[in-house]
């Protein structure tokens, strides 16, 4: 049995906290967001969940999800490890700080103590890491989603950036936070591409993969449908969590 910390009461967030309450391996969650309410009545509909600061919950957990913002991953991710616990990232964006990430890595490695991060709306990052032990020659992502996602109106399909990863997150921190996952599994922030396109005809976010090395070729492409709870979030990210969610409370490994 184990018990589980959850900040960040959104889409994500509650996706995770719903899956929690039925499952066996689970005997408590503590769930924590800025906007109180959120957090409470979201507690409130479950039979396992109470709301707490992270503060309070935090000796009294065994992993923490968090679900809310880059700013939430700053603010909690070191106490979190410091306290030994396991930490589940969602906000992948907040580790294209070298600095910051590898200092977690550091103490997570003191500690004991595991970060988890979910594949989120992509697929295909166990193909790409496993290939990285072979060697890879390139790795390109490209995201395309309706012009609206960026808050622009174009007629035609157009590329709106084509460049690095480092460089992606600067200019579109909540369009391809998918590529820091990607990085990490991969080539690094520095030498994984991106490719930002804007399509008005697309219906739905698309998130391909393409990467060669001396293990072949690999495409992996997804056309996510929108979160039921949130129409800004892809479906996939929060199963993506839930995932994760059964590989700590199973004993049977599948995939890398």
């Amino acid at each position: 049995m184990i018990s589980i910390g959850i900040i960040g009461c959104g889409a994500i967030g509650s996706d995770v906290a719903r899956e929690a309450d039925g499952m066996d391996e689970v005997d408590e969650i503590y769930l924590y967001d800025i906007v109180e309410e959120r957090g409470k009545a979201l507690a409130d509909e479950l039979k396992k969940a109470r709301f707490e600061r992270v503060e309070d919950f935090l000796s009294r957990v065994d992993v923490v999800f968090e679900a809310a913002s880059q700013q939430a991953v700053y603010e909690y991710a070191e106490k979190i490890i410091e306290a030994g616990k396991d930490m589940v990232i969602m906000t992948i964006g907040a580790l294209f700080d070298d600095a910051f990430r590898e200092n977690l890595i550091k103490k997570a490695k003191e500690k004991k103590c595991k970060i988890y991060l979910p594949s989120g709306a992509v697929a295909g990052i166990d193909g790409v890491k496993a290939a990285s032990i072979g060697g890879l020659d390139e790795v390109t992502l490209v995201t395309t989603k309706s012009p609206e996602a960026f808050g622009k109106h174009f007629d035609k399909r157009t590329v709106l950036f084509d460049g690095t990863a480092r460089e992606a997150v600067k200019l579109f921190p909540r369009n391809v936070n998918v590529s820091a996952c990607l990085s990490l599994a991969g080539m690094g922030f520095d030498r994984t591409k991106v490719k930002v396109v804007a399509d008005p005809v697309i219906r739905f976010n698309s998130h391909k993969i393409l990467a060669h090395g001396k293990f072949g070729r690999l495409r992996a492409e997804v056309e996510n449908l929108p979160n039921p709870n949130n129409p800004s979030t892809s479906y996939l990210a929060s199963l993506s969590a839930i995932a994760v969610l059964r590989k700590i409370v199973n004993p049977l490994q599948i995939g890398i």
